[in-house]
């Protein structure tokens, strides 16, 4: 064994559990595709700068969180801790919005990087899949992206999630409502850091998950009896976009999620069998953040879903996905011709589209049995000396157990044909 461990926090994805996390990024992706979406890759870091302006000074992802590092250049870097301030920079960078067809609408997949105290679902790395319609406010966007992520969970077989709903204002009604927050906070009995972060952003303090913090805002301020008309009547047309739709949603007026750039539309996709990190995703509306990195106006929506907790979350409904067998096919030579001859055959099955793996190594029948039985391949191909010396190989059906000699020449059709039965 070696002597190095992956880093505390982190974990590798290896076969055939990785098998599990591909299967459910595909998922998620799916409806994407189907819908207009175009595949985005940014860098793993970007400037420090870029995080701190647009997810925001007070959240506990930039104060305390994020991986930094400075380059031997002097630039401040960070490992990205959230996809959606990259895809805006990336989208601004290449000027996707000046093509004249908005929303832009992106979709991306990959790593990202948190500080954080490491538990059952929130780890230091994870991966998200996530999707961005920029440049466009429109009810009926943030409708589609949450019944998008609806219709990829339905799609893995999960049931027992749930979403959250909420508008968190505009910037002319959140104003008013923040002062009257920030009046009911400041008499509240609470620990200096937190009095920090009143000032700088108080909706902060509702999502705060400790119980001393919770009871004494009993009585606070709900964000819903300060909504300005234009935004009460945007949230009820998504509210009746997603009814229209079939999409169950809960109103949850406690709900902001934990960065500074949401406006609007907030959702939240959570699973009542994960224990405390019950969210496997979420998003909202960030209408303002193209400003606040140095772009023009361009409202915008999105949401990321979490890769490891959707496992997760399929793990404790037992939801077992159908996975497809990664080998259809396994070639077991007995002495060199036999090698080069099936080697021939499987390079052939390659070319035809169908997987096929071989016996590699100059085992024994026994051993190389074993091998195939482990593959899960349908098929195996066995030839020895005798049987290329008859111009034929040995076809074995490994769940039935019945074996066939078919003409070497054949073999490649044969193996088509009963696949595709």
């Amino acid at each position: 064994m070696s002597t190095f461990k992956a880093p505390k926090g982190t974990y590798d994805l290896t076969p055939p559990d990785s098998a599990k996390y591909l299967a459910v990024r595909e998922a998620l992706a799916a409806p994407l595709k189907n819908s207009g979406y175009g595949y985005i890759e940014t860098p793993g870091f970007e400037d420090v700068a870029l995080f701190s302006r647009g997810v925001g000074e007070s959240t506990d992802i930039v104060t305390k969180e994020m991986y930094t590092l400075t380059t031997k250049g002097g630039s401040q870097l960070a490992l990205r801790p959230e996809g959606t301030a990259s895809v805006l920079r990336a989208a601004l960078e290449a000027n996707l919005h000046k093509l004249g067809n908005l929303p832009v609408k992106l979709w991306y997949s990959g790593s990202y990087y948190r500080y954080e105290r490491p538990q059952k679902g929130r780890y230091r790395h994870f991966s998200q899949v996530g999707a961005e319609a920029i440049g466009a406010e429109d009810p009926a966007l943030d409708a589609e992206l949450i019944i998008l992520a609806d219709q990829a969970y339905r799609t893995l077989g999960l049931r027992n999630f749930r979403i959250l709903l909420n508008s968190l204002g505009d910037k002319e009604c959140r104003p008013v409502y923040r002062d009257a927050l920030q009046g009911f906070l400041r008499e509240l009995d609470l620990d200096e850091e937190t009095r920090r972060r009143i000032e700088i952003n108080p909706l902060r303090v509702l999502d705060d998950k400790r119980s001393e913090v919770q009871k004494q805002l009993v009585g606070a301020p709900v964000l819903r009896d300060y909504l300005c008309d234009a935004c009460k009547a945007y949230h009820e047309e998504v509210r009746d976009l997603l009814s229209a739709a079939g999409v169950a949603y809960e109103d949850d007026e406690k709900l902001v999620r934990g960065l500074d750039y949401y406006t609007r539309t907030t959702f939240e996709f959570v699973h009542d069998g994960l224990g405390s990190q019950s969210a496997v995703g979420g998003g909202g509306r960030y209408d303002g953040l193209s400003e606040m990195i140095g772009g023009p106006a361009l409202p915008s929506v999105g949401w990321a879903l979490g890769v490891d907790r959707t496992v997760l979350a399929l793990e404790a409904e037992g939801v077992e996905l159908e996975l497809p067998a990664t080998t259809s096919v396994f070639a077991v030579p007995l002495g060199e011709e036999a090698r080069r001859v099936l080697f021939g055959v499987v390079t052939q099955l390659r070319r035809d589209g169908v997987a096929a793996d071989f016996a590699y190594g100059n085992r024994g029948l026994k051993g190389a049995m074993k091998s195939a039985n482990r593959s899960g391949a349908r098929f195996t191909v066995v030839a020895g000396e005798r049987d290329l010396a008859e111009g034929v190989v040995q076809l074995k059906d490994m769940e039935s157990g019945e074996q066939t000699a078919v003409p070497l020449p054949e073999i490649a059709g044969t193996i088509r044909e009963c696949l595709a039965r």
